[in-house]
């Protein structure tokens, strides 16, 4: 048996710029944009966009896929931190933060996986997510700054509830809202 080939710095070149142009354009132009125009974003022929993906739902999949790899990498990194001696109450709720806006330029890319039936096949990354987000939580109940009920689920649904359609000052008061129904303490005024 033959072991298989590392792609070739090119065809590695090609496939991030066409992920990343399909984000763009799929967040400028919805989920109806045509691999036409994501071949012209990513300055490669539409030839080259379908070699590395077949179809419209296998690109928006990947995009996807992408998107929860970033998601995964930030929560590990959050819980780096705290190993390293940062505040776990902190670290989650600067992590939930991020989370909401990166998905103000993400939620067409979301959008356009339930109107294609995007799945992602390998949930590998959807699983560090978790697995990192729920440490940040156990740490934080362990200090005792977040209620022993919250739970990774609890987290999920801030992020699929949150004003990503309003603007910063909106989802940043939104924050400050929804913070102190996982923290112990309580909420200061203007908070």
């Amino acid at each position: 048996m033959t072991p298989a080939r590392a792609p070739r710095a090119d065809a590695v070149r090609n496939r991030k710029k066409i992920l990343a142009a399909a984000g763009e354009q799929i967040t400028a132009h919805g989920p109806e944009v045509g691999m036409d125009e994501i071949a012209a974003a990513a300055g490669v022929a539409v030839g080259t966009l379908y070699r590395h993906f077949p179809t419209k739902t296998d690109l928006v999949a990947a995009v996807v896929a992408a998107y929860v790899a970033r998601v995964a990498d930030g929560a590990e990194s959050a819980l780096g931190r705290v190993e390293a001696g940062a505040r776990a109450v902190d670290e989650l709720t600067a992590f939930l933060g991020r989370v909401v806006e990166a998905s103000v330029t993400d939620r067409a890319v979301k959008a356009a996986a339930q109107t294609l039936g995007a799945e992602q096949g390998d949930r590998a990354d959807e699983d560090r997510a978790g697995a990192a987000v729920a440490a940040l939580i156990r740490a934080s109940q362990a200090d005792g700054d977040i209620h022993p009920d919250v739970t990774v689920s609890d987290i999920y649904l801030l992020f699929s509830t949150a004003p990503t359609d309003q603007p910063p000052t909106a989802r940043a008061r939104w924050l400050d809202l929804v913070a102190p129904g996982l923290t112990t303490g309580a909420r200061q005024a203007g908070n």
